[in-house]
């Protein structure tokens, strides 16, 4: 029988009536619920602890190519019957994939809750792999990858994980290569499944208007899977930084600017004053660096910095849509903002301010089902727990000036940054 935790009312918001609870199947697969009787959607996902970082070099890019191959047919469903399964209620179906997981997911009228988890459960456990829609799937992501490839902003990020994480897994585009996927076969995905999609990697996740008894039978009749439990290890993810700059000429109107560098895992003590320090410099219009590079000097249309959180690692960095003319003087105002928070710190007043707009984006983005059932997935996957609002808001008001200054101190170096430069022009390639 499946082990129920204890359960109670959750702090999110004790006016909303919200409830967390958790069961363990016996085969291993966790089900974790939200419920919040006020809505009549519910969103739920199918969470599997693996992703791009799980892959050999040659294998670049199967998590992400088994995430699509996997609507292409299934033992009790035709792709065209898995599209329509929830589109006919008004309900979607969806994947993505990550480097450290892939999820499932949808979204339907609570009454429909029980048709998502047959489709989803399908999917997962019983592909077909057909050999000629493999064939047409490798066209598909292939297109892809070109659509990619031709958005500067988007394929730099590769580009900078690539030289924040060097050889490692974690550098790989989670999309693959092309030549990685024009070699995947059937029986390397079903291998891979068998490998990696089992249950005790698995999280079923869901929030909205649902009864986590009700929820917990239908994933218990559908999700079947036995296998046997062996340790999950990674390749840790990389400690010493070495940094890197490179510069390539592309054909486009705008230069495109990113540095990084390695950051903090989720699990970090230094994790939330990493993530203030991010939304203090460079998250939305009144950050540090949108004002400056901006505001007063007009330099960018786009600037931001960001942070990746992982299981065992992480990184840190800033992206700028430029002029060809204005890259060194642009990197050099993230630099000197850089320099101030290390020599300077933050403001107290700052400092507050910052802290009350990431708990106000926070408690806005609850107000959709989808992103609390990807924080139950994520929290189960990274923690083996659920966070609490409560307990988020917590530790973002324990950040003090002196955490900054910690984070600051170790991470703004410019030492410590690779940096990547599409310039907007023809010329040579440079790398140093």
């Amino acid at each position: 029988m499946p082990k129920n935790s204890p359960s109670g009312a959750s702090p999110l918001n004790s006016s909303l009536h919200t409830k967390y609870q958790k069961t363990v199947l016996t085969n291993g697969i966790r089900v974790v619920t939200e419920t919040i009787p006020y809505v009549r959607s519910v969103s739920c996902g199918v969470w599997i602890n693996v992703g791009s970082r799980d892959e050999d070099e040659d294998m670049n890019g199967i998590s992400h190519f088994i995430e699509h191959m996997v609507f292409k047919g299934t033992k009790n469903y035709s792709n065209l019957q898995i599209a329509r399964s929830l589109e006919s209620v008004g309900g979607y179906l969806n994947a993505f994939t990550t480097k450290e997981h892939t999820c499932f997911y949808a979204r339907i009228i609570d009454i429909h809750l029980t048709k998502a988890i047959d489709v989803l459960s399908d999917i997962v456990q019983h592909p077909v792999f057909d050999p000629k829609e493999i064939e047409k799937e490798k066209s598909v992501v292939l297109e892809e990858l070109k659509n990619i490839e031709d958005d500067p902003d988007d394929i730099i990020h590769d580009y900078l994980d690539r030289s924040v994480y060097h050889k490692h897994p974690l550098g790989f585009p989670v999309i693959g290569k092309a030549d990685t996927i024009r070699k995947l076969n059937r029986n390397d995905m079903f291998l891979y499944m068998k490998n990696h999609f089992v249950p005790e990697r698995m999280v079923v996740a869901a929030a909205g208007n649902l009864v986590h008894e009700k929820l917990v039978e239908a994933v218990d009749a559908r999700f079947t899977a036995r296998g046997k439990r062996k340790e999950f290890l990674r390749k840790q993810g990389p400690r010493e930084i070495c940094s890197k700059h490179e510069v390539f000429d592309r054909p486009n109107s705008q230069a495109y600017v990113c540095i990084g560098t390695l950051g903090y895992s989720v699990k970090s003590r230094l994790r939330y004053p990493l993530l203030v320090l991010n939304t203090l410099l460079g998250d939305g219009m009144s950050s540090r660096l949108f004002q400056n590079i901006r505001e007063k000097y007009g330099f960018a249309y786009a600037v931001y910095s960001f942070v990746n959180l992982l299981s065992d690692t992480g990184n840190f960095g800033v992206y700028i849509g430029t002029d060809n003319e204005n890259i060194e003087r642009s990197l050099e105002l993230i630099y000197k903002e850089f320099t101030a928070l290390r020599e300077k710190g933050a403001g107290i007043a700052e400092l507050e301010r910052t802290k009350t707009q990431m708990k106000g984006s926070m408690m806005l983005g609850l107000e959709n089902m989808s992103n609390r059932m990807m924080r139950l997935g994520s929290s189960e996957l990274y923690f083996g727990k659920f966070l609490t609002l409560d307990e988020v808001i917590r530790k973002i008001d324990n950040v003090r000036n002196e955490h900054i200054d910690e984070v600051a101190g170790k991470i703004l170096r410019k030492d410590n940054f690779s940096t990547v430069i599409f310039r907007g022009a023809n010329g040579r390639t440079e790398k140093v």
